[in-house]
Order: structure tokens, then sequence, then C-alpha cells
């Protein structure tokens, strides 16, 4: 994400958070949904950068010129499953009908011992919840940076303390991550991580997607690389009312890459991942909650610093890769896949 949108303040005090636990406690989703209007009125009416950034994305994804009424929609669905996280991780599933497609895949992937699931700010993550019912099997660990919207974490670490004992926090430094997360997949379990933001000086290629190139960060891919490990892509779409679909799919295989081919290959992920990332984005427009300019992001960094294939590459970057993972409203003239380096 750009440095700018980087010093933008959450919204969202702990107060209001606090309230909107106890509504949803007391009142119930339904009593609870009522108050998501006022929300994104806010948002429509005080929180101008985030508004214009939807109004870029939807025109992208819709093909058209987005209405205030699709911007609206587009604020409420992030709100929505804001609020359904809530209920989501206190495991509250009988409010919620979540289809689940590719968990055959899955199994036959976990069979074989620990994986990576790569998700996005695209819909809700937290929908991989439905796995301790469908699959039971199955453990999750999450990466994300415990000092990014403290408030957001403790209350989301107060509904599932289970959760938050297994999260690995990427606010270490980069080898511990690495670390982390290969212990993790040495005990077999699923080690989750959102990997569609890059960070201000944090290797990325710029690749094709919704029409323009649009950077996209390296790091986790250099993580699967080096850990051999297979990955997995996983979707949860939020559809209205209490249905999301949640999508798994299988992405590579762990095998070895030689170094030589490092950076081809890298490339090739990395744009086939923003391919299928598109497809989603345009079956469920209004599931994308980058609220910043996403296509010219981290312009500024363009084309200095080390080659991204250095075999110290991914200790060094991954401690940014899968930061600032929890959901907040928050191209270049040429195409293709692109190499870009952090000063």
């Amino acid at each position: 994400m750009s440095a700018d949108w980087k010093q933008r303040p959450e919204g969202g005090s702990p107060f209001a958070l606090r309230l909107l636990r106890a509504i949803a406690r007391v009142g119930g989703r339904g009593v609870a949904r009522v108050c998501l209007y006022p929300i994104v009125l806010y948002f429509l009416i005080v929180r101008g950068p985030e508004r214009r950034a939807s109004r870029d994305y939807l025109a992208r994804a819709l093909g058209r010129a987005p209405s205030a009424w699709d911007v609206a929609r587009h604020i409420h669905t992030f709100a929505a499953t804001i609020l359904d996280r809530l209920f989501l991780l206190s495991g509250q599933m009988q409010h919620f009908d979540i289809q689940v497609h590719g968990l055959d895949e899955l199994r036959a992937v976990h069979a074989h011992g620990g994986a990576l699931i790569f998700g996005s700010h695209l819909g809700s993550f937290e929908a991989l919840r439905v796995l301790a019912r469908t699959a039971p099997e199955v453990q999750v660990r999450v990466v994300f940076d415990r000092s990014h919207n403290p408030a957001m974490t403790r209350l989301l670490d107060a509904l599932d303390p289970k959760i938050a004992a297994g999260v690995i926090d990427a606010g270490q430094d980069g080898p511990s991550i690495v670390l982390a997360v290969k212990q993790a997949l040495d005990e077999g379990a699923l080690v989750a991580l959102l990997v569609d933001r890059a960070r201000p000086g944090e290797p990325w290629l710029r690749t094709p997607f919704l029409g323009a190139p649009a950077p996209f960060p390296i790091a986790p891919w250099l993580i699967a690389l080096t850990l051999k490990a297979p990955v997995l892509l996983a979707f949860g779409l939020y559809r209205g009312g209490a249905r999301y679909d949640l999508v798994f799919e299988p992405f590579s295989d762990g095998s070895a890459v030689a170094r030589q081919d490092r950076s081809r290959v890298l490339a090739g992920r990395v744009e086939r991942y923003a391919a299928r990332l598109q497809h989603h984005a345009v079956s469920a427009p209004y599931n994308w909650f980058n609220f910043y300019d996403f296509w010219h992001a981290d312009d500024a960094h363009e084309g200095t610093g080390r080659d991204p294939a250095d075999d110290a590459a991914p200790l060094g970057a991954v401690a940014g890769a899968s930061r600032r993972h929890q959901h907040h409203l928050g191209g270049s003239h040429h195409s293709g896949s692109e190499p870009v380096r952090p000063a």
C-alpha cells in the first residue's frame, strides 16, 4: 500500500467497537446490522479518499461508471463482513449459510502435510472458521501483525482465545516469521495469510489486474519457494444476507525450483494469482476491501534496490509481506509483470 494510505487513521474507535459488540451480543445479528447504516453514511460523507478509491475500483470491476448507490453498497458490504467477524470468531455459525467449494482438494493437499493458504482483502477471511465444523482435523494458523489496529485485535482475541494463541505475529523480524511458519507447516498446519497488499519499500511485481498493471508483493511467494510448501488460494465471498461462498483452489504443489528459474517462476505465479483474484473480484465486485489507490501504490520506489530473487530476500521481505492484514477502510502505463525492488 502507499505510504500516504498507511498513515490514514482507522475507521472505528475502541468505544465504537465495544458498543457494536455489546449491541450484537444483546440484540443479535439482525439488530446489529441496523447499526451499519450510520457507519456507511459516515464513510460516504467524511472519508473522501476511501470514497474515491471505491469509485475507481468499482469502475474497473463493474465495467461502468459507479453510482453513489454502488459506493454505498460497497462500503456496506465491508461493514457487514466486519460485523460478521464478531459472530464467526465467537463460534456462532448458526447465523450463516456458508457453502464450501474445493474442500476435497484441500483435504487431498493437507493429507501430505502442512500447506500455505493465500487469501486476500476480497470478502471475509474469517469464513475459514467453517473448517472447524466441516474439517475439524485441520489446524489453521493465521499470520498477521498484532500491532495494527490494536483495538480490533484485542476484541477479536477476546472472542476466540484459541485462535489468538495460535497467531504468528508478523511484527517479528523476517527470519523469526519464516521459522515460525516452517514450524507450523512441519506440524501439519495450514498457515493462512493475505497476499494482495504490498507495503512501501517491499519488493513487488507489477502485473495486470482489472485492466491495468498493479503491484503485488512477492515475499509470500518467496516464502513458499524457500520452504517448498504447497499453496492453496482461499476466497470467502459474501453473497448478501447471511450467505457466504468459501472457495479453495489448489495453486502450486511445493516442488523445488532452481535458483536460475526463480524470477521467471515468481513472475508467472504472481500473474496467475492476479488473474484468479480478478476472476473472483468480477464475480463479487462489492467484496473488494482495499480502499486506497491500489494501482498506483508505491510508484516512488519503482526500479530501485536489490534483486528480489536473492536467496536472503525471503527472510528480509517477509516481515512486511504479512503485516496489516486486518480489514480496514483504508498502474503504470506499461503492461506485463515487471520486477520492482525496494529502496
